[in-house]
């Protein structure tokens, strides 16, 4: 599957849901902790390994974005490096969307499961927009 058709998938999702819906996205930057082992420092400059660090979060409605390169491309607006980004959804009830307190919350437990590593459960992307698979 190519990667815009992921995304794409993950908008068309988010756009068929009963109740609006906002995708949360947290983007991370790759680091090599301060207390690195020579082997893991090799195994980061390789391209493998480190720690994520939550930079920025954002919230969007599924329609406010055409794909992928659109979210890379206001991402880069904000001046922050990013390696990776994790996506969610967040459903509203009875016909409204999430309130902003909700999505505030929502969006602080993703920073706090990526820094934690518990982002399992989330869409990872790299930079250019392919799915990330973690081992």
């Amino acid at each position: 599957m190519s990667s815009s058709s992921h995304f794409r998938q993950l908008l068309d999702a988010a756009a068929a849901q009963p109740d609006p819906c906002r995708l949360l996205f947290v983007f991370a930057v790759a680091e090599l902790p301060g207390d690195a082992t020579p082997a893991e420092r090799e195994q980061f400059l390789a391209g493998r390994g480190g720690t994520l660090a939550p930079v920025m979060c954002v919230d969007k409605a599924p329609g406010e974005l055409a794909d992928f390169a659109a979210l890379a491309a206001e991402s880069r607006q904000t001046g922050a490096a990013w390696t990776m980004v994790f996506a969610a959804g967040l459903g509203g009830r009875n016909g409204q969307p999430p309130a902003s307190s909700e999505i505030d919350a929502a969006l602080q437990l993703m920073v706090e499961a990526v820094r934690d590593g518990g982002f399992a459960r989330f869409a990872a992307y790299d930079g250019e927009g392919d799915p990330v698979v973690f081992d």
